[in-house]
């Protein structure tokens, strides 16, 4: 009579084995994830009684200046309100602040007749403070920025159009990434409360 083979009756034990912690090891990653979807229905903050869309629709952004920012404005108006406009009676605020800094990227010098474009960025960079409306009190305070390359052709009305168009795409994506950053903001002040 012989003896059993160790490593055969081993085989299928520790695969079992290894399975049952693999297992585990899953169960307690998926438990302590605490990511949820920004455009869901439920609550930023564990208190509130509104979902995401409706307290982010509830953000009233006072005027600015400049016609770059006023871009950044009505995109953020837009996407806070999802169409809607500002609310009429906020419960927050935000002071938003927006630069502008123009660089050249390339500069082509041509001793030719042609028009040979040069490259430009435009980059856009926005302070805000998110208040409470009843309290005055500051919730968030931050800053974003976006560039934007643009071609710079010789004709003046062009390379003007150009820059204009790339303050628009610049102005865009930092409303997307300032929404984005507020819906955080608002997310930690309600774990705060």
């Amino acid at each position: 009579m012989s003896l059993p083979d160790p490593v055969k009756s081993e085989g299928p034990r520790l695969r079992g084995r290894l399975a049952v912690c693999g297992m585990v090891a899953a169960l307690a990653l998926v438990s302590a994830c605490t990511v949820r979807p920004l455009y869901s229905n439920q609550p930023l903050s564990p208190g509130s009684q509104l979902s995401a869309s409706a307290e982010l629709a509830s953000i009233s952004i006072k005027p600015v200046k400049t016609r770059y920012a006023q871009q950044v404005r009505n995109n953020l108006i837009f996407a806070f309100g999802q169409g809607s406009g500002e609310p009429a009676s906020p419960a927050y605020t935000l002071d938003l602040g927006v630069t502008e800094l123009v660089e050249s990227a390339a500069i082509v010098q041509v001793q030719t007749q042609e028009d040979e474009p040069t490259a430009g960025t435009v980059t856009l960079t926005a302070n805000y403070v998110l208040r409470d409306t009843a309290t005055n009190a500051v919730i968030a305070v931050g800053k974003r920025s976006i560039p934007s390359s643009f071609d710079r052709p010789r004709q003046e009305f062009a390379a003007y159009r150009a820059q204009v168009d790339a303050e628009n795409r610049a102005a865009r994506e930092l409303a997307d990434l300032l929404r984005l950053s507020i819906a955080q903001d608002l997310a930690k002040h309600g774990k705060k409360a």
